[in-house]
């Protein structure tokens, strides 16, 4: 599990890609993540939390984790953390100073 105390990390990037290589399934599983904390919005579209979003990063299908969740949430956040280690993922930890390089996923 990561050791999130640098204050310099803005955002944790789940990668949908398993730390041998391989696509992670199902397709929609970053979306299914971060509805987790998502709402619907007065247009009837879904609304993903700053905290928790779905995104694709060079054609991968992400999950941008903001750090606060651990303390705004800390459940959840240590649940996503054992489900990414079970599951083999890629966890790449990004500040702002880094080109983002993303697209919101939806």
């Amino acid at each position: 599990m990561l050791g999130i105390a640098s204050k310099a990390v803005k955002r944790i990037i789940i990668e949908g890609v398993t730390e041998n290589g391989r696509k992670f399934r199902p397709s929609d599983w970053a979306e299914r993540m971060s509805g987790a904390l998502s709402t619907f919005g007065r247009d009837h579209r879904i609304q993903y939390s700053p905290l928790l979003q779905p995104l694709t990063v060079n054609g991968i299908k992400c999950v941008s984790v903001d750090p606060h969740l651990k303390d705004t949430y800390p459940e959840m956040f240590a649940y996503i953390m054992r489900w990414v280690d079970m599951n083999h993922l890629k966890i790449t930890e990004v500040d702002n100073d880094e080109p983002a390089k993303q697209q919101a996923a939806g």
